[in-house]
């Protein structure tokens, strides 16, 4: 025993060896990401840098860093062993299905067998273990009744309070009309339904439709390092969990940042 581990304490300090390491980190225990766009404020912000927990819901198809090349380029899977899945709230990394070379951070807003629309904004879910359990466990919510279901509105607002809309987004033919009003669906079969946080600034499942399981490649584990657009360290974001940051100080900031700089961004990202 005692030999062996001479010889991999040796084999990690060689070159081979410790690209070996770092790469097994970064296929199956921890990738780094950044945020690129304004989809998940003010939960997330442009700038932060964070770990993603690769493991969080079964292990993905590596793919080499920066060049999105799959370690089995002969297989077009996306998956190699299937585990958990996404929960309802939970803040997903995922392929998107358009282009799985490019990563999206959203907020998993529906399961498979879930039902949804949006009307005037507001997001309603029926959830599929019906209505008596919603009525249970959603008892100070506003519940819609439509089609003789029960629809919850706005389930996941109180939960993440980083969940928004903008005020000078208004239906007025500027914009696209997903944001205001999408028809009833059912969430198809290991399919799932992601809307960014700042919810009328996302590009998200109402205009490309739910994302596959074996898209599905982590959640935020914590931020390494955040800077603001004007190039300073948000020192008091580094070593924090998303769940950390939805707690009042931490958000304060985020939606004081993003009133002062985004007065006059109307765009979706």
């Amino acid at each position: 025993m005692l030999e062996n581990l001479k010889k991999l304490y040796k084999f990690s300090n060689s070159w081979t060896g410790t690209v070996v390491i770092v790469l097994f980190v970064i296929f199956f225990i921890a990738q780094a990401f950044r945020i690129p766009s304004g989809s998940m404020k003010d939960s997330l912000l442009v700038g932060d840098h964070l770990f993603a927990k690769k493991f969080a819901y079964g292990i993905s198809m590596p793919h080499i860093p920066f060049l999105e090349v799959s370690i089995m380029p002969w297989s077009d899977k996306l998956r190699l062993f299937d585990g958990d899945t996404p929960k309802r709230g939970d803040i997903v990394i995922f392929r998107y299905p358009g282009n799985i070379k490019q990563h999206f951070v959203k907020r998993c807003v529906a399961l498979p067998g879930d039902e949804l629309f949006v009307a005037e904004k507001n997001l309603f879910v029926h959830f599929k273990e019906g209505d008596e359990w919603i009525k249970e466990h959603y008892k100070n919510f506003n519940i819609a009744q439509l089609d003789g279901k029960l629809w919850v509105q706005n389930p996941y607002m109180k939960a993440h309070p980083g969940i928004h809309h903008d005020d000078k987004i208004i239906n007025n033919g500027r914009y696209p009309l997903q944001l205001f009003y999408f028809n009833p669906i059912k969430v198809e079969k290991d399919h799932y339904f992601m809307m960014g946080d700042n919810r009328d600034h996302s590009n998200d499942s109402r205009f490309w439709g739910s994302v596959p399981y074996d898209n599905i490649e982590g959640t935020p584990w914590f931020i390494y390092f955040s800077i603001d657009k004007n190039w300073e360290i948000r020192w008091d974001r580094i070593g924090k969990t998303p769940t950390d940051l939805e707690a009042s100080p931490y958000l304060d900031k985020a939606r004081e940042e993003r009133i002062r700089t985004d007065k006059d961004y109307h765009g979706i990202s």
